[in-house]
């Protein structure tokens, strides 16, 4: 073998060692730095009050930003900053879409507080304060309104658990305690449902008694109700 061949053959494992650290780097630089797989839209999915340019917005993601160095979790966290927003999921979708999916909360009850009312979800989180009560959701009080207070999680339980018919026909929820929970429906009926357990057996038991015209219904024994 010549001294040329010799060299040609040392030099060959070196070229190809080359190449493939420069494709490496090439598409290294194209996926982590560069906008050829940047972010070309932030697709938003379920949200129903929440206009999608807000969302958008409050990414914080810049348009053209490499979609691989997108820190979804910080995105997220971000996200749920936004009083509506119950839970959100943050995903990468190649090429170039990031996709947001979100879940809003949703409205069960009205607190009367200083003249307005704050609007709660299902948690107790206040989602708006109006200055009129919206008519379809019923008025809670409660002694402590606040989440995680024990009479305001009896009573918005409650509310969890009746029909969806029968929530805007709800004028009143009323905790005192947690184990004293009633109702006051628009039309003056009383309903004495007690505390939040067997929800389900209460909530069933009551949409059947309602058929029949009384002044007051108690459920708060699923297993020995009262009507007057």
């Amino acid at each position: 073998m010549g001294r040329g061949e010799a060299m040609n053959g040392a030099w060959r494992p070196a070229f190809l060692a080359l190449l493939t650290a420069g494709v490496v780097g090439s598409a290294a630089w194209l996926v982590f730095f560069s906008s050829v797989l940047g972010v070309r839209d932030i697709q938003v999915v379920g949200n129903l009050t929440l206009p999608a340019e807000q969302i958008r917005q409050a990414t914080g993601v810049a348009d053209g930003a490499p979609l691989a160095t997108v820190d979804v979790a910080e995105v997220a966290d971000r996200l749920r900053r936004i009083r509506q927003v119950e839970s959100v999921a943050v995903s990468r979708d190649w090429p170039g879409t990031l996709r947001v999916k979100v879940v809003e909360r949703e409205a069960v009850a009205a607190i009367p507080v200083g003249g307005k009312f704050a609007v709660v979800d299902r948690h107790g989180v206040v989602t708006e304060v109006a200055a009129t009560a919206p008519p379809m959701l019923p008025l809670l009080r409660v002694d402590h309104p606040q989440t995680g207070d024990p009479a305001t999680v009896a009573a918005l339980t409650v509310i969890g658990a009746l029909p969806r018919s029968l929530v805007p026909k709800v004028a009143e929820v009323r905790a005192p305690s947690p184990e004293t929970v009633s109702l006051r429906l628009k039309d003056g009926r009383e309903v004495v449902w007690g505390g939040p357990d067997r929800p389900a057996d209460k909530a069933g038991i009551l949409a059947t008694l309602l058929k029949r015209p009384a002044d007051s219904y108690d459920v708060s024994s699923p297993d020995v109700v009262t009507v007057k």
